[in-house]
């Protein structure tokens, strides 16, 4: 602030005038480093960013220590023991306040202050001259700095897992980065990465406590569930409103040139039609396949009762659907729209499947006579819940058969979690239900995944992006559910 350049701009940073935060490897305070630097270079440091240098290099080292050993007097450094060490830093009293580290090994605090410097002869006319304070969760002012409350999450260790669908990545991530900026420590959801039969008991067992990719009403299904000791799974986990209510638009995509070429208006045509089907049948056992859902997806079983349903009267028995890798089959089927081939397979939005085949230009939304109700043809366990309601119709001619019916309701996309967890912990409970990312904004995230490397780190860096660019509304997010 000294550098007579600096007259008039803007500085971020943390301000450690007050209080006695330390550094836990050194103890010394934020008073004791300038003293350092000075005595060092004769003169105050004039950055502003100096704690965070200070800061930054005493966690690595922390790091490094606790990663290295020596052998045969060669000091040996595990790099992945350093990350490793990084990502589990969390209530780390440094110069700048209490830090946590993300699962970059980025750390910070969440106190922030922002001054102006309107005079390089006077320090203490500038530093005062705060513009901007940061402190979620109801700051208190000591002078004029914003001094954080203790975050309501403080503690409490979170197990989270995610579905085993590309799609659901990045709001897992977002959501676990939200967790955590309220106080939380939340493990990596990719740790454990399920269907959802299998996540719903595990969140029933308590082995993980929550995830963020259900889809209901569908995702009802598996509360049926029975677990050892008698109970089912809708016994200990709920349904948390939030997210992406009635957001998961899905349905079946139909080849547009094959179907506009035959007149198809729905796949109840296609299947009284041997002339139509047949073109859909690759194995010789005379019924056209539709190209559905991994087994326990949940959309699998639907499918499986959309087929035994019908129109109400009439099933699909010239139909079947094809279980396998989704990807797989969903590059089979950018194959056949490519070459100008019949086929017909299952998606869902928001994701990046829709800007390959995309409704209106390749691909068409195929319409159903009659949506699947709750009478649950199969027998399927928990198949009432199968039940579509209305079906979604909003689509016009240039994207969807007519009359649109995708046979599919729009999907309420929302975290479930493990009830005691949410008991034990009011905070969240109350904060689940505010955090209400744009759709639209994941749509474009995903795009951004399907165009990167497929690392997990990359995920984490689009959810991050993400919340720098909402922190304000993440920010809100938390001091409403902190009353």
């Amino acid at each position: 602030l000294a550098v007579a350049e600096t007259a008039g701009m803007f500085f971020s940073g943390p301000d450690v005038r007050y209080g006695s935060n330390y550094n836990q490897s050194t103890g010394e305070t934020a008073a004791d480093v300038l003293a350092d630097y000075k005595a060092e270079f004769g003169e105050a440091p004039a950055a502003p960013f100096w704690a965070h240098s200070y800061d930054a290099t005493t966690l690595l080292l922390d790091a490094i220590a606790a990663a290295s050993y020596e052998d045969g007097g060669a000091l040996i450094v595990d790099r992945a023991g350093v990350r490793e060490h990084l990502n589990g830093v969390t209530g780390y009293s440094g110069l700048i306040g209490t830090m946590a580290c993300d699962a970059y090994g980025d750390c910070s605090s969440s106190k922030i202050t922002v001054i102006q410097n309107i005079d390089t002869a006077d320090y203490e006319a500038s530093t005062a001259n705060v513009v901007y304070e940061y402190a979620p969760l109801g700051a208190t002012q000591v002078g004029d700095i914003a001094a954080g409350a203790a975050l309501p999450g403080t503690g409490v260790e979170l197990t989270m897992c995610r579905a085993n669908w590309a799609s659901a990545y990045i709001q897992s991530e977002m959501v676990r980065q939200i967790l955590q900026q309220a106080g939380y420590s939340v493990t990596d959801p990719s740790l454990i990465e399920l269907g959802p039969s299998n996540a719903y008991t595990a969140m029933a067992e308590g082995t993980c406590d929550l995830w963020a990719n259900s889809w209901y009403p569908g995702h009802f299904s598996w509360y049926e569930n029975e677990l050892s000791d008698g109970s089912i799974v809708g016994d200990h986990v709920e349904a948390v409103p939030g997210l992406f209510q009635d957001s998961g638009v899905q349905g079946f995509l139909v080849t547009k040139t094959w179907a506009e070429a035959n007149n198809i208006s729905t796949i109840d045509q296609i299947n009284r039609d041997p002339d139509l089907y047949l073109q859909l049948d690759t194995d010789g056992d005379g019924k056209g396949e539709i190209l559905g859902c991994p087994e326990s997806w949940t959309c699998d079983d639907i499918i499986e009762n959309q087929i035994a349903f019908g129109n109400g009267t009439e099933p699909w028995d010239n139909l079947v659907e094809t279980k396998a890798d989704y990807d797989a089959m969903f590059a089979e089927m950018v194959n056949r729209v490519n070459n100008g081939d019949p086929g017909i397979i299952y998606t869902w939005s928001p994701a990046s499947y829709l800007t390959v085949l995309v409704p209106g230009d390749n691909v068409l939304w195929l319409s159903v006579e009659a949506v699947l109700d709750d009478s649950n043809p199969l027998g399927k366990e928990g198949g009432e819940n199968h039940q579509q309601e209305g079906g979604f119709t909003a689509f016009g001619a240039d994207m969807c058969t007519q009359p649109c019916q995708l046979g599919w309701s729009a999907a309420d996309i929302q975290v479930s979690a493990n009830t005691s967890t949410l008991d034990a912990n009011p905070f969240m409970r109350r904060l689940l239900p505010l955090v209400k990312p744009s759709i639209l904004d994941l749509s474009f995230l995903q795009v951004d995944q399907t165009d990167g490397d497929g690392s997990e780190a990359h995920i984490v860096e689009l959810a991050s992006s993400w919340m720098a660019d909402n922190a304000d509304i993440v920010a809100g997010w938390i001091a409403e559910a902190a009353g």
